[in-house]
Formats: structure tokens, sequence, C-alpha cells
């Protein structure tokens, strides 16, 4: 039987409860993070990491959780964790442009989240820096809905790096792999992540049929793109139903 342990720990600035497997942390988490340790060690610079997973999964809460685990843990070099969605385009430009997608030309603001949506030129300039800089990081503001510029240090040896494309096969995503020294990609089933963004959306305030219709428009194409064209990396794992991470 699982033995689950309650944390609590930021996301996005707020407060909120994570809930994790006891033995995921001490057979999966925990070994990972003393990787990490020991290639930052060996290789005596900034180690960059990047870990990729489709919408829903749960990946910014791992994240954190990691950079948690990795303060608790003496003997561990500390992590900080960063996301992806602070290079969005902001709202004005996404509201003003279209962007081609699969070769069809569409709004920006009805797929907003795809790859389309992200202003590459600056990821590719933040990570051409991070290496040997201690750079400004942007954010995604939850609240305003739009992207707020330089608002987070980076400061510690290890940076975890979350986001949805960071192991896509395709220009201009596949050629920035370069910047990482350890690839991590999270699978999981369609049809769990579809029920958790349907539910999201209700949660927002649509009704079933108006989640189910933006599913069908918007997120399925970003989940169905994740699982399908991305690169495996060094650690493949795979969350489950129970939100249980097992190693593939």
């Amino acid at each position: 039987m699982k033995e689950w342990k309650e944390y609590l720990i930021k996301v996005n600035g707020f407060e909120m409860k994570a809930v994790y497997n006891e033995e995921t942390i001490r057979e999966v988490f925990l070994p990972l993070l003393k990787h990490l340790h020991e290639l930052q060690k060996q290789k005596n610079e900034r180690l960059i990491v990047f870990m990729a997973a489709p919408p829903a999964v749960g990946k910014t809460t791992l994240s954190q959780f990691l950079e948690y685990l990795s303060k608790e843990e003496q003997e561990l070099t500390e992590i900080q964790a960063l996301g992806l969605d602070g290079f969005h385009y902001h709202s004005d430009y996404i509201n003003s442009h279209d962007a081609v997608v699969f070769g069809e030309t569409v709004p920006m603001k009805q797929v907003k989240g795809c790859p389309e949506t992200y202003d590459t030129a600056k990821v590719r300039k933040k990570l051409g820096k991070i290496k040997t800089e201690d750079i400004l990081w942007p954010i995604y503001d939850r609240n305003l809905h739009d992207v707020v510029e330089d608002q987070i240090k980076v400061t510690k040896d290890i940076i975890l790096i979350e986001g949805n494309w960071l192991l896509l096969k395709q220009e201009p995503w596949r050629s920035m792999q370069q910047y990482a020294d350890y690839k991590i990609l999270i699978l999981a089933e369609e049809e769990m992540l579809k029920e958790r963004l349907v539910s999201r959306k209700e949660k927002g305030g649509s009704s079933r049929e108006e989640a189910e219709t933006w599913y069908q428009n918007s997120d399925s194409k970003n989940v169905t793109r994740v699982l399908r064209d991305s690169l495996q990396g060094d650690l493949l794992l795979k969350v489950e139903e129970d939100n249980d991470y097992i190693k593939m």
C-alpha cells in the first residue's frame, strides 16, 4: 500500500499542498537529486536541467517540490526551479497577431500556450547567458494573465527549468537543447490529462460543454504534441491516475 505525505510548498507565489508517495520520493526523486548533485560537482559549473511534460501533468508543482527537497537534504546541492511560461509573448502581442500552426494561420489568442506563442528568440538569449551569469528571469502572472519581465534572480548552482516545449523535436526548440546538461521527460495517458484540463476549465467557470470545446480546439493539440513530438532525454517518468510517478 502506498504511503502518501502532504507538503506545503509555494507555486507561482501561492502556497499549496503537494502530495507525493513516500516510496517515490525515496526511490525516484532523491536519487535524481543526488545524481544532479554529483553531476554538478563533476562539471564544476552551473548545471542546467530541462524538464518537459504536457499540460496538467503537475510539472510546475513537481519542480518546486524538487527545489524544496534539495533544501531539506544537507548533502544535496540546492536547486532553483524556474518556469518557461514567462516566455509567452505579452498579451497585447498575442491579442493582435496570428500564428502559423501546422501550416494554418490562426489568431494567437485562440492557441495561446502552443509553441508558436512563445518568444523563442528571448528564450535562446536567456539560455545563452544562464550558464555563466546570474541573470533575471521572467514569470507569467496568473492574476494579470500576462508576462512580467525580470522577476527572479538566477543564483543557484543547479537550475531546473520546466515547460511543455523544452524537448520538442522541431526547431527552434531542438537546437536550444544544447544548453541543457540533463533532460527529463514526463509522460501520461491522454485521457487522464483531458479530464484534468476539462475539470480545470469547469472550476474556472466554464460549462462542461465549453470546457470540452476548448480542450478540443486548444489543449488537446498541445497534449498530443508534447507526447508525440518530444525527445526522451536522460530520464523518462510517467505520472499515473493517482498522481504517483514511475520511472520508465
